[in-house]
């Protein structure tokens, strides 16, 4: 549906390997970075196509918690959201729902939600019926 997001960090070396582990779980590896004199990015994906960033400034500056955004990231299968919330937990992300059915969306709705490092809302969602 999209063709690539990017969310800035404060930290990029903490959220760099949270996302690592966070995405790894659902089969997608950091495939790009960019180390510019003013900006430093990691891109993630499938193959050599990033379709997710996340990007701090050189210096660092702080992200401001009002600057969150929510990403939900499509899974395979129920047991890929049961990952993706595990990996994000170990990873040092916060518990914002655990995985199980949300049928107040849709009778299929499958998802799990974490807050990454810098307050970034994360959700995994499969609409798969099993």
């Amino acid at each position: 549906m999209f063709d690539h997001l990017s969310l800035a960090v404060a930290d990029f070396d903490r959220s760099r390997a949270f996302y690592d582990a966070l995405l790894s779980a659902l089969g997608h590896a950091r495939v790009m970075e960019l180390d510019e004199a003013d900006y430093i990015a990691a891109g993630y994906g499938v193959g050599q196509e990033p379709g997710f960033w996340i990007g701090a400034a050189k210096p660092p500056s702080p992200v401001r918690p009002n600057e969150g955004q929510h990403v939900a990231f499509r899974a395979a299968d129920r047991p890929t959201v049961d990952a993706f919330h595990a990996a994000g937990l170990a990873a040092g992300g916060t518990d914002n729902g655990p995985p199980g059915l949300r049928p107040d969306y849709h009778p299929h709705y499958y998802a799990a939600f974490l807050i990454d490092p810098d307050g970034h809302h994360l959700e995994a969602v499969c609409h798969q019926p099993i």
